[in-house]
This record gives C-alpha cells, sequence and structure tokens, in this order.
C-alpha cells in the first residue's frame, strides 16, 4: 500500500460570489522511501497541494490519506498531534526562532509535545551533527550562513522521526552552493534512511533528482 494517496483533490477559494479553483481533482500515490518534486508555473496550484498534505488547510472535496490516516476524518486536536509526530516540515525562509539556539530550535516539535528539554537535546545534538553542523550547536539563527540555517531547518523536521516531510522551496533562498548542500541531505535522508520527502520547487536540478515528479499546470496534473 502506498504511504500517501492523494485521491479527487478539489480545492476552491471564495472570491466575493465566486469560487476560484486551486486544484481540480488531483490524483496521484507515493511510494515510501521515495524522493518526489512537486513543479509547475506559479499558481499551478503547487504549495496548495503541500499545504492539503501537510494538513496545514483542508481540501474542498477528495482526499489525502498518509500512513493510513486520512486526514479529513481527523479533527483539529488529532491532527495537530498527526502534524507534529507524523510530519516534518522544511520552509523557504527557515522559520528558525532567533532567540533559541540551533539546538533549541531542533528539539522545538517535541518540546511542543511535551517532552523535557534535557531528554530531546540529545537527539537533537545529534541531529545537528548528522548535518554537519556539530560545531553550530549553541548558536543562534543570526550567527549561521542561510545554508547552515536551512540544515538546522532539516534536522528540526527529522527530530520526530516523521514518515513524511514536506518540503517548501527548501533552496530558494539559497545560493546555488548551499542550495546543492540541502539537496544532497534531502537525497541522503531518502537513500540512506528510507525516508519519504516531497519537495515543492521552481529549480530544475532539485527536480531532476526527485524518483517521482508530479507536475502541475492550472490545478490539475500536467503529466
Amino acid at each position: 500500500m502506498a504511504l500517501v494517496s492523494v485521491t479527487d483533490l478539489v480545492k476552491e477559494y471564495p472570491l466575493g460570489s465566486a469560487r476560484v479553483p486551486a486544484l481540480k481533482g488531483v490524483s496521484f500515490s507515493i511510494e515510501a522511501g521515495t524522493l518526489v518534486s512537486v513543479v509547475g508555473p506559479s499558481g499551478s496550484g503547487k504549495s496548495t497541494l503541500l499545504h492539503l498534505m501537510g494538513g496545514l488547510d483542508a481540501p474542498t472535496s477528495g482526499s489525502v490519506v498518509i500512513d493510513g490516516s486520512n486526514l479529513a476524518e481527523l479533527d483539529d486536536q488529532a491532527l495537530t498531534i498527526f502534524r507534529r509526530r507524523r510530519l516534518g516540515f522544511i520552509f523557504q525562509f527557515f522559520n528558525l526562532l532567533p532567540t533559541m539556539k540551533a539546538w533549541e530550535n531542533v528539539a522545538l516539535p517535541r518540546l511542543l509535545d511535551g517532552e523535557k528539554l534535557k531528554d530531546v537535546q540529545p537527539r537533537a545534538v545529534e541531529l545537528l551533527e548528522k548535518v554537519g553542523l556539530g560545531g553550530r550547536i549553541d548558536h543562534k539563527p543570526s550567527q549561521l550562513s542561510g545554508g547552515e540555517m536551512q540544515r538546522v531547518a532539516v534536522a528540526r523536521a527529522l527530530v520526530a522521526d516523521p514518515v513524511l516531510v514536506l518540503a517548501d522551496e527548501p533552496t530558494g533562498n539559497l545560493d546555488s552552493t548551499s542550495g546543492k548542500a540541502v539537496l544532497d541531505l534531502l537525497r541522503g535522508i531518502v537513500t540512506d534512511e528510507g525516508r519519504t520527502v516531497v519537495i515543492v520547487t521552481h529549480d530544475e536540478k532539485a527536480a531532476s533528482r526527485a524518483d517521482q515528479q508530479v507536475s502541475l499546470r492550472d490545478g490539475v496534473l500536467a503529466r
């Protein structure tokens, strides 16, 4: 059975008395241990799709099933817990808390889940070492480069041992060297650890490294 099943996914937004379609019946599946790129021009529905897959928004109709859980059937509390424990998120602009050290930023999802700081710290440090930031664990975001901040974000996305990592333009705010390093990390997460990663990207190099490509145009699958 596929890890992710997207079926007849429709998302419409109200605009006055009209409704504007962002997705128009999109269906596809993703096997576990796969790197997937979601590509398409601006306005094609890429970010909308990622938000629906991450349970950050609800579809107008259709379904997203992840690891056997239909997101539409979860109430707000259950959906929050599912996101926190089963999904990892990586954002274009890092979304790190400026007053927290690198390891504290990595630990944050598990702290929000009620775990104690001292219990999470070893795993957070381990992940920072894994992404090449063992010497930066006590640095705050203002003391890190863009590439280093994104590597902290990758570590944070992994701290809860998620079944699915969703990355929204993870290289979009980085130079080519830093972007390649982040892509190498994401590729390694899939190849070496068997994780499943979905990347929304305009970067052709990022898209070309995926095992599967979901191409959108005007809210439908282009191919």
